[in-house]
């Protein structure tokens, strides 16, 4: 049965120690910049990284998921498929 008492104990010295060795080590981690991101479309943006220019190929205001674009390519594509299957022009 509990009697609401606690054992207090001290801080060891292998507690200290183990708290001493989890800090970072100095030296082995890689500079972080602030690296300018250009995509193709010309859009242009600042973002951490540890690169300092960075070029992308497509961006959020040129992929065609944010821009809503490819939804009606895509439908367009499907329904020429049916017309040509069924023969309807």
């Amino acid at each position: 049965m509990y009697r609401g008492r606690l054992a207090y104990r001290p801080r060891s010295e292998t507690a200290n120690k183990i708290r001493e060795v989890n800090k970072m080590k100095e030296g082995i981690h890689p500079n972080y910049y602030q690296a300018k991101v250009v995509c193709n479309c010309g859009n242009e943006f600042v973002t951490g990284s540890t690169k300092k220019d960075i070029h992308v190929e497509v961006c959020s205001k040129c992929h065609s998921f944010y821009t809503g674009q490819q939804k009606a390519a895509a439908a367009r594509g499907r329904i020429d498929k049916f017309n040509r299957k069924y023969g309807i022009q």
